[in-house]
């Protein structure tokens, strides 16, 4: 396979994956307004912090005001996070790779890319409850896309590519999402611990649909059994265990090594290694470390993992005599 398709299809599920998280990092706040009490201000900047796009912000805007905030990270092509951005390059991807995806992935793909912009214009006259819903259709239609992947294309070298940038996508989203809660100020830090506190875990969990599923798990809320679920849980599909063993998997498969005789490159090697030590990590050692020490290292790890990607599948050099 030509590294220029395995690397247009890699990146073309990363910005997918990516645009959804967007659309679900709003959610937060959407989620927080419908729960907490009306003495409590909404927080956005938080949001900018924990996708490191608050330098660029600034840049732009004054104030993270919620309209800024919903401006710059889903319609702003000055932001190339941005939902619109993130959309047009992953539409990108796709153009150039038209031989190896299916022609329903392309028909989706585009007509959902053009349904996002031109709704732009429109986008500052919403209230909030219109807003919200844009935000739910951003999610169903990529999950409509994910949908189609899996019913249409073979499961080769290009399936697995896409696959490895899905997962590894998600799981530096799901690590920042717990990060939001990091960065969201209480009213007091007497306040750590409440239910206000609570609210604001909770209101994490439901940005990741994964409220239900740590209820059947879990009896109660805490951040204990949270971080528990959304980091170490090898059976949840947005969890960061999850995530890795599913990225390192399709690795594997590329490359046709047998992970029980050890790594074959360098990515295998870095993506092999935090996985093993995620596996053999407890809630406790999180917290010991710090949660959000212990996340800002993971989320290095996984960009260094995509660095090893990259020089090992996509930057090739040309054989020298």
């Amino acid at each position: 396979m030509l590294s220029r398709v395995a690397n247009s299809v890699y990146w073309m599920h990363r910005y997918i994956e990516r645009a959804e998280n967007y659309a679900r990092f709003i959610s937060v706040n959407f989620n927080l307004a419908l729960d907490l009490p009306p003495n409590v201000d909404q927080q956005w900047e938080p949001l900018l912090i924990a996708t490191a796009d608050n330098s660029l912000f600034y840049e732009h805007y004054r104030y993270p005001t919620r309209e800024n905030v919903i401006q710059f990270m889903t319609f702003d092509k000055r932001n190339p996070n941005s939902t619109v951005s993130c959309l047009s390059n992953a539409r990108e991807n796709a153009r150039t790779i038209r031989e190896v995806i299916s022609k329903e992935m392309w028909e989706h793909l585009n007509e959902f890319y053009l349904h996002v912009r031109d709704k732009a214009p429109q986008a500052q006259y919403w209230d909030q409850s219109q807003t919200q819903h844009f935000f739910i259709d951003i999610r169903n239609s990529i999950q409509l896309f994910y949908g189609i992947i899996d019913a249409t294309i073979t499961r080769n070298e290009a399936w697995h590519f896409g696959r490895l940038g899905r997962f590894l996508e998600r799981a530096d989203k799901t690590s920042r999402f717990l990060d939001v809660k990091y960065f969201t100020l209480l009213p007091e830090v007497d306040a750590v611990g409440t239910t206000i506190d609570l609210m604001i875990w909770s209101a994490v969990l439901k940005s990741v649909s994964a409220y239900n599923m740590h209820r059947q798990q879990h009896r109660s809320l805490t951040p204990t059994s949270i971080v528990d679920f959304l980091i170490l849980d090898k059976m949840f599909p947005r969890a960061v265990a999850h995530c890795i063993r599913q990225a390192e998997l399709s690795l594997y498969e590329i490359s046709g090594n047998n992970p029980a005789q050890g790594f074959g490159n360098a990515a295998e090697r870095a993506l092999s290694k935090l996985r093993t030590e995620i596996e053999f990590t407890e809630t406790s050692d999180i917290f010991r470390t710090g949660l959000h020490q212990y996340l800002d290292n993971f989320q290095t790890r996984t960009n260094e993992i995509g660095t090893a990607i990259f020089e090992t599948y996509f930057d090739l050099k040309p054989v020298e005599a």
